[in-house]
């Protein structure tokens, strides 16, 4: 037990203690995997998701950071069980994965044979699944790539898409910047999303992701997709999501 900033509770929710000395560099940590719910004078509410869980996997963080992120801030005792249904969640993310076959195109290939058979015998996930080539790869037809990933999400085994993107058509883009410029930071996250060839851009309200949107397309010169999302960001800007399933055709960015 430590005077920490942090009270986890077993109904995933996590109490930050907003006048605590140390609830600016918890927030930094947990901001990486939980979602912030309500945000009043004294004391912010977090929520612990499977999504903002496997979004930070996605990021390249594991069960065990998260796990010693919890423990290290939390004033009270973490209940055993949600340390392990944590750990159990993380290790989801990453066990099928999307390629790019040389010979057949789109395929999911699965690490984990029982996982992979669950899938396939799923009835969210069947009929978009193709011939079985070897024992851990099957066939995916490409128009079914996003409504793919987003069944696996559902059925709780998301996939990590490596198959990649295709340039857009090369279009002549600039920033008229007269009598003004990007601040540092907006030039600093549309660079990061341009030489990632995709990415989420979080900032609060009022700090220009537009600005940004437009930098990044001036930047990549092709046809760039953004999608702004229909849900009401936090002031705090801690509104994530995993890659959109739909962006796998060209470079694109989004703002959150």
């Amino acid at each position: 037990m430590t005077d920490g900033p942090l009270i986890v509770q077993s109904d995933h929710t996590l109490l930050l203690e907003v006048d605590h000395p140390q609830a600016d560099e918890c927030r930094r940590e947990i901001a990486v995997f939980a979602e912030l719910e309500r945000s009043p004078e004294h004391v912010h509410t977090y929520r612990l998701t499977n999504l903002g869980l496997w979004n930070a996997r996605a990021a390249g963080h594991d069960a065990e950071q998260i796990v010693d992120t919890l423990v290290r801030f939390s004033r009270f005792p973490v209940a055993p069980a949600l340390l392990l249904d944590i750990t159990d969640t993380v290790g989801r993310y990453g066990r099928l994965e999307l390629h790019n076959h040389p010979a057949h195109g789109l395929v999911l290939v699965g690490h984990d044979n029982a996982v992979l058979t669950e899938v396939l015998r799923h009835r969210k996930t069947q009929a978009m699944l193709g011939e079985r080539i070897d024992d851990s790869t099957v066939v995916v037809h490409p128009s079914e790539r996003g409504r793919l990933k987003q069944a696996l999400l559902a059925i709780g085994w998301p996939a990590d898409d490596l198959a990649g993107y295709v340039d857009g058509e090369q279009h002549a883009i600039a920033l008229a910047e007269a009598g003004w410029s990007l601040r540092d930071y907006q030039r600093q996250a549309a660079e990061n999303a341009f030489h990632g060839g995709s990415g989420v851009v979080v900032l609060p309200c009022g700090a220009g992701k537009t600005i940004v949107g437009a930098a990044s397309m001036a930047m990549a010169q092709v046809t760039t997709l953004i999608l702004v999302t229909n849900t009401v960001a936090d002031q705090a800007g801690d509104h994530r999501h995993l890659p959109d399933p739909h962006l796998e055709t060209q470079r694109c960015v989004r703002p959150s």
